[in-house]
Order: structure tokens, then C-alpha cells, then sequence
């Protein structure tokens, strides 16, 4: 099939065709026919880099009444970036469509600019939730008269905190709208969300359920803690053209990870929540533009990210949420090219590995970390190979030419070779001299989606007595001095781990994994150890504390019976 057997109008054809577009990607191919019916509420389920824009902006477009300036559709979305290339998406799409009026609306720019555009007259609002929900608080936007609204990354938006923003987005549409939900992965929150807000839809699923993209390998990686971040320099170097994202889990880990990168020589930046919006913005112009070749950041600020041509994502410690690994792992890989996804664990993390395996329906390989001299071919491999490919402009170097070889007189060609491969990869030398081996002295071996694995039967049992050890650790901790007991509003009734709880207090209060001691689940609330540095005015941090969308109460525990 190709867009010209899609019943789309003539003026959008011709965009595709502009943009050499030939083939629609599974998701385009199965929701736009439904999407222009004109009928029905449709539930789209595919990873992010899929094609998902182009499924619902040209079947948005294709319902556009271009010599009508009210507002016909919406779409809404998680972040500000995701935002903006989603506008540019269906700016590109509508080349050819004169009276379409694209807006974009989000929250740290100027609310006014905002506003002026959308008074000038917009048929078609691309928005976050927060700010929409302003403009409709200001009656600047209004939507009676929109027929299409889309939510993009549903998921997503609903883990950011976002549902009560939505629920009154929806309460201003009109009782005959059409809803479209695009999301990567379907926790039950998300399925909840969906039933009360739409009416008998049409599922369109481009893979399961929080499957991850079959292009992408997944790798791990064991090595002992103190040599995590030697683990990933090391898979850093094997990469030459690496062009990718490390994930870290706080905003202070991921700030010291791209300063060390920095250090080391590599071209790094931080991603995080402390930037500023103009920060942030540097941050991904260097980025996209590939002078800084490695990302390292937050999932909370890397919601949103769509660059292309990422070869690789890397995790330098796993997620909480096992959902959380789809979207992570499905920002490179996009537009059908492959992609590789390793992560580098501790022999404490098995488990969370097969659950990880589980819920993403993917198969991890045991990588080995390489040594100095693998590194060392391959980075030798990977500047000659530039040199060969180098061509050289003989008419500009011409009057140097005399010069360089009078320079080079005294050299044969093997002595030459050696000088210009030293004074090229001195560093790497250096670095690998004496580099150790790393890896956790076990078989290889391989965790599916059902966690199944082959592993020593030693190798079982030290794993089972780290776990072991890290449980009666955290009993332990319930007494030790040095923590603050606070108290929190969900519990084993609300059906969450106590990596969510852990999570979701890392994003809100800055805190690290290490800051945690012991969290006890009751029935309806859980009482959480907090190290008394961490601790410091953290209920005044984590205020309008938020999980899955619910506002959860977080404070201080205070033990009545005390006083």
C-alpha cells in the first residue's frame, strides 16, 4: 500500500509526496481510514517514533473545514518539545491546506504571544495540559465547537500528573466530539482513564501491549557498583559514533555523570529538572545538532524528546516502573531504523530485569564489557576508516605541501603511521593501559519475556542471598538513627510497589535511591524512612504531591503517643 490508496484529500497527497513519503507505517495505515469515517471514539496503541503524528494530523487535516476559524481539533501532549515538533509535524503536512491555522500552545513561553495568535484565528491547537487549561480559565480558548481531540502519549501525561488537567479539558468539549488516544503502553491507570472518557472505541495496536520496537537490541550488562560508571565509559568508547541518551534516575546523579563525562573529554550534556527553559532549550539545540553526541538524563525531562538517528540508548540504572523502559528504549530506533538499548546492572537487580523482560515482551543478552584492547582496535579501526574516507583538496593544500614534506623527510611510511596514530589516540592508550576486567565472572545468559535465564546454580544462590541481605537491611533501618519517618497517602489497596513510592518522591523532592531507608505498606497509607539530610523541609518540596494523576497527602509522621 502506498499514501495514494489512503482516501485522504488531494492537497494532503501532495504533501506526503513533497516530503517523499511513500509507504504509511502500520499505524497510518490502520488508523487513518478510521479516523476520516467521521465516526467514533479510536484507542491507538504503538511506540513513539511509529508514525502516530502522521496517523491522527492527516486524518485531523483531512477533516479540516479550512474557511472556519474556530477551533475544530486539539491535540494534546505531554511536554513542551513534544509540543513543538508535533505543530511542526502538521505544519508540514498542511503545506498545501491555505486556511489551515496551527497554534501551539505551552506552558515557559509568554502567555500573551499565545494568546495574540490564537486571537488572530486557529482552527487547529496544539497544546499542554496546564497551559489549555488556563487559556479556557482566561475564555481565551474555546471549544464548543471542536469536533476532534487527540491525546498524544496518554500515558505519559497521566504519569506526569496530568489527569485532573484532562478531565477538565474534556468536561469544555462538546457532547458530540470524537476522542482519539494514542498511547505506548496500557497500565491500568491509563485503561481506567480511557473507559470514562471514551465511548465504544476502535483499537488500532501496532505490537502488545507496552511492547518495545522489534528493531532495537537489548543488551545488559554485571558489573559491581563502584564500576558502574567505568562500565559506561567503557561502552562509550567501543561506540565510536555513538549518538545517544544515558538515562540516570535523579536529577543529582545525572548532573554528576555528564560533569564526569565532560571531564573525561566526551561531548556531554545534562538533562534534568533544575535547567531553566532556556537551558533546556541549549541543552537540546547542541543535541540536535550533534556537537554534543551523549544526553545524559531524567525520564521526567526527557518526556517529550524526539531526535532523530539515535544509535543508542543507555541505562545507567533501570527504571522503577517496568513500563518506564518501553519509552525509554523507544527513543532511538525510530523511522525503521535499529537501534541498541543496554543496560548496566548489579547482580542485586536480576529480578527487576526479568520483570523488566516481562512487561515489555523483550529478550536481553548478557553483554561483556570490553577490555582496554577491544576498545583500542576498535577506536584505531574507526579513525582510520575516517582518514580513508577524508578527501583531500590538493588545490588548497597545495602551497603547504613542500613544507609538510620536508617535515616528514626524516620518517618512513611505517614511522610516519605511528606518530599519526599516537598523537590521535594517545588518550585511549593511556585510559586502557592497565584496564582491569569488570564483568561479573558469570556465563552468559539471557532474559525473555517470561524471565527465564540460564545461570549457575552458585551464581542463584549468591543472588538470592544479596536479596536476602538487602531485606533484612531494610528491617533493620525501621530503628536506625540518622532517619525521619514521613507519611504517605497510598498504600497495598491502591496496588503500587514501593519502587512507585520511591519514584515518584525522587522526581517531586530531589532525593536519591540511597536516601531511602525502610517503607512500610499499610492497607490505605505507608510510612516511608527518609535520611534526616535529605529530609530537610522535603514536605515543603514535594507539596501538591501527585501519583498516577491522584493527589496523594505527604508529611511528616508524628507518633501522637509520644506526646
Amino acid at each position: 500500500m502506498t499514501f495514494d490508496d489512503l482516501p485522504l484529500r488531494p492537497e494532503l497527497l501532495q504533501a506526503t509526496h513533497d516530503l517523499e513519503f511513500t509507504t504509511p507505517t502500520p499505524i497510518q495505515e490502520q488508523a487513518i481510514p478510521l479516523l476520516i469515517s467521521g465516526e467514533g471514539d479510536m484507542v491507538g496503541l504503538a511506540q513513539t517514533g511509529t508514525g502516530k503524528t502522521g496517523a491522527y494530523g492527516l486524518g485531523m487535516l483531512h477533516l479540516l473545514d479550512e474557511q472556519n476559524r474556530s477551533v475544530q481539533s486539539i491535540v494534546v501532549c505531554p511536554t513542551r518539545e513534544l509540543c513543538l515538533q508535533i505543530t511542526d509535524e502538521l505544519k508540514k503536512f498542511s503545506k498545501h491546506l491555505p486556511g489551515a491555522r496551527i497554534v501551539a500552545v505551552y506552558g515557559g513561553a509568554s502567555i500573551q504571544d499565545q494568546i495574540r495568535r490564537i486571537q488572530k484565528g486557529a482552527n487547529l491547537i496544539v497544546a499542554t495540559p496546564g497551559r489549555l487549561v488556563d487559556l479556557l480559565r482566561r475564555k481565551v480558548v474555546t471549544l464548543s465547537s471542536a469536533s476532534v481531540a487527540v491525546l498524544d502519549e496518554a500515558d505519559e501525561m497521566l504519569n506526569m500528573g496530568f489527569k485532573e488537567d484532562l478531565e477538565a479539558i474534556m468536561e469544555k468539549l462538546p457532547e458530540e466530539r470524537r476522542v482519539w488516544l494514542f498511547s505506548a503502553t496500557m497500565p491500568k491507570g491509563v485503561a481506567k482513564f480511557a473507559e470514562s472518557i471514551l465511548t465504544d472505541p476502535e483499537e488500532v495496536s501496532v505490537g502488545g501491549t507496552n511492547e518495545v520496537a522489534s528493531n532495537i537490541e537489548h543488551c545488559y550488562y554485571r558489573v559491581h557498583e563502584k564500576h558502574r560508571y567505568v562500565a559506561l565509559r567503557r561502552l562509550l568508547d567501543l561506540e565510536p559514533e555513538m549518538y545517544g541518551v544515558v538515562f540516570c534516575r535523579t536529577r543529582r546523579e545525572t548532573a554528576e555523570v555528564a560533569e564526569k563525562l565532560v571531564q573525561d573529554g566526551y561531548t556531554a550534556e545534562p538533562l534534568h529538572g533544575d535547567l531553566s527553559q532556556a537551558q533546556r532549550d541549549m541543552v537540546m539545540r547542541k543535541f540536535r545538532n550533534k556537537s554534543v553526541k551523549v544526553l545524559v538524563a531524567t525520564d521526567v525531562a526527557a518526556r517529550g524528546i524526539d531526535v532523530k538517528d539515535l544509535t543508542h540508548v543507555i541505562h545507567y540504572r533501570l527504571p522503577e516502573d517496568e513500563a518506564v523502559y518501553t519509552h525509554r528504549s523507544g527513543r532511538t530506533a525510530r523511522a525503521g531504523k535499529s537501534g541498541k538499548s543496554l543496560a548496566i546492572i548489579n547482580i542485586k537487580q536480576m529480578r527487576h530485569l526479568q520483570n523488566i523482560a516481562r512487561v515489555a515482551s523483550v529478550t536481553f543478552e548478557e553483554g561483556r564489557i570490553p577490555d582496554g584492547r577491544e576498545i583500542g582496535e576498535r577506536q584505531l579501526m574507526a579513525l582510520v576508516e575516517k582518514v580513508k574516507e577524508t578527501e583531500a583538496d590538493s588545490e588548497s593544500l597545495q602551497r603547504f605541501l613542500p613544507s609538510i614534506y620536508e617535515a616528514f623527510e626524516p620518517f618512513s611510511k611505517e614511522e610516519l603511521i605511528q606518530h599519526f596514530v599516537a598523537a590521535e589516540f594517545n588518550r585511549f592508550l593511556k585510559t586502557y593501559e592497565h584496564a582491569s576486567d569488570i564483568n561479573l565472572k558469570t556465563p552468559p545468559a539471557e532474559v525473555g519475556p517470561r524471565g527465564k535465564r540460564t545461570q549457575r546454580r552458585g551464581d542463584r544462590f549468591e543472588e538470592r542471598d544479596s536479596r536476602r541481605s538487602e531485606r533484612k537491611g531494610d528491617r533493620r533501618s525501621r530503628n536506625q538513627p540518622g532517619m525521619t519517618k514521613f507519611f504517605f497517602g497510598a498504600g497495598k489497596m491502591d496496588r503500587i510497589p514501593p519502587g512507585a513510592i520511591i519514584r515518584t518522591l525522587c522526581e517531586a523532592g530531589d532525593l536519591d535511591r540511597r536516601d531511602f531507608g525502610s517503607i512500610d505498606m499499610k492497607r490505605e497509607f505507608s510510612f516511608v524512612d527518609i535520611r534526616d539530610e535529605a529530609a530537610q523541609d522535603l514536605a515543603q518540596r514535594v507539596k501538591n504531591l501527585k501519583l498516577d494523576g491522584r493527589k496523594i497527602a505527604f508529611r511528616k509522621y508524628v507518633d501522637r503517643k509520644k506526646h
